[in-house]
């Protein structure tokens, strides 16, 4: 009778085991659509949802840093053809992306429409020095009328030039420079991004999630336009993917993102690079590759991205993009800040600059899961161009077309201490919990199967060896 009571108990153990064993697998796949599912509702752009409330409002603080490019030899490239040497100055730090979203409109479709306040406020604590700090650089009038005014006018912008007593190069502000000055040759406002306080970027319109998840936050509409009107082109016109503050969730990191950026008139994409610690939080980073300036020759993609052939050196040079299409006649080149995988001539041309990929290179570090962007830094470079004239008297000892660096910006964000917890207290500690629950269950049942099974068989074989 005992050995009977044990031999159930065992049998009794290794199912009840088994039971525990099989719970713990089906909760595997019902957890996993138990994340899912909540994480899917809370990524959708609605009022109530954790993604609306990060959406809407202007989040972490966004800095731009400033680094200028002080030239140290002016009179001697007007007056013998020398090559410019710059040193880098900077940075200087002004706190923006402070203002919510304002005008948001929610439309049938499942689109939400906004417009983006610009606004930018000094911040000295952060910065070298004030916006009173002189730089000697480019004059972007000169510059900017020089590659504006076709070869048969010289003569006119001459007149213009000496009238005026205006330069090849200036020295002006920090302030000027970036949010302008009143030109004396032009005769009206000029700088970097005048105007910038009280503009707005957009309209955009961007799905909502609400009916595909796999949408959520991508740019169906940017100025009324679900094309851009820049570069005359189908595959350089299009709008590619989100504006980088979010992707959907449940990313994979085999496949590359896609965003688009006003900044450079253009959508681009960016690849896995490693997973990273993030106070706690891992993320993926993703990174600008090498091919998104490459020259045509390397990249034949980027063929519709050159608009001047002899500057582009009949479109062999790589690591800048004309966007003056996009910026009401400004003819402003854009790269990576000190001509990052620029091609050698840029860095001829222009002595003293020093790439490095850790410090001039784009990134974005996105958690996973909910697709959110925690953490960023995006970095670009502004620059003009001048060249040869036989007509323009500041311009007659330049021997080539040089593209000038005047300055590079990195713009970041960072999650703070109070969010990050709270996103790991809210989800990532929530999905640790039922992972371990899961796994739990389904160690404790294998092991007791496995031990009462063991411990019954031991128990039949003693019993046939006493009988």
């Amino acid at each position: 009778m005992v050995c009977c009571n044990r031999r159930c108990g065992l049998i009794a153990g290794a199912v009840i085991g088994a039971a525990v064993a099989i719970l713990g697998g089906i909760l595997i796949p019902v957890g996993n659509n138990v994340i899912q599912g909540t994480v899917e509702k809370e990524a959708v752009i609605e009022p109530g949802t954790t993604a609306y409330d990060n959406w809407v409002a202007a989040g972490a603080k966004v800095y731009r840093q400033f680094w200028f490019f002080d030239l140290k030899n002016p009179l001697e490239v007007l007056q013998y053809g020398a090559i410019p040497v710059v040193v880098e100055r900077g940075p200087y730090t002004y706190w923006t992306r402070y203002l919510p979203k304002e005008n948001i409109t929610f439309h049938p479709n499942h689109t939400a429409s906004f417009l983006l306040p610009f606004g930018a406020i000094f911040e000295p604590s952060m910065s070298v020095g004030s916006e009173e700090d002189k730089i000697t650089t480019l004059n972007l009038a000169v510059a900017g009328a020089y590659s504006l005014v076709p070869k048969l006018f010289h003569g006119m912008l001459e007149k213009l030039i000496t009238s005026s007593n205006s330069s090849l190069f200036q020295h002006r502000s920090v302030k000027e420079l970036l949010w302008g000055y009143t030109d004396p040759m032009l005769k009206t406002l000029v700088g970097l991004f005048a105007p910038y306080n009280g503009t707005y970027d957009g309209y955009y319109n961007v799905y909502t999630g609400k009916d595909d998840i796999s949408k959520v936050g991508r740019i169906d509409m940017w100025r009324g336009e679900r094309t851009l009107r820049f570069w005359n082109n189908k595959y350089c016109d299009m709008i590619n993917g989100t504006d980088a503050s979010s992707f959907a969730p449940f990313m994979d990191k085999k496949k590359p993102i896609y965003f688009f950026s006003s900044d450079i008139c253009r959508s681009v994409s960016a690849s896995f690079e490693e997973s990273k610690d993030l106070k706690g939080i891992e993320v993926y980073r993703y990174a600008l590759q090498p091919n998104t300036l490459a020259s045509p020759t390397v990249n034949p993609d980027n063929q519709c991205y050159c608009r001047n052939i002899e500057v582009t050196k009949n479109c062999t040079l790589a690591g800048v993009l004309d966007i003056g299409s996009c910026q009401e006649g400004r003819p402003i080149y854009i790269s990576l800040p000190h001509f990052l995988h620029g091609s050698p001539y840029l860095r001829k041309a222009v002595l003293g600059l020093n790439p490095s990929e850790e410090h001039h290179a784009t990134f974005m570090d996105v958690e996973p899961t909910t697709g959110f962007t925690l953490r960023f830094a995006k970095r670009i470079q502004v620059n003009m161009m001048y060249g040869p004239s036989k007509v323009i008297t500041v311009l007659k000892k330049v021997k080539d077309y040089t593209i000038f660096p005047l300055a590079w910006l990195n713009e970041t964000a960072s999650v703070d201490d109070e969010t990050a917890d709270m996103f790991k207290k809210e989800l990532i500690s929530r999905i640790q919990m039922l992972d371990i629950i899961q796994k739990a269950l389904l160690g404790i049942g294998v092991a007791v199967f496995i031990l009462c099974l063991t411990s019954y068989c031991v128990v039949v074989r003693r019993n046939k060896t006493l009988v």
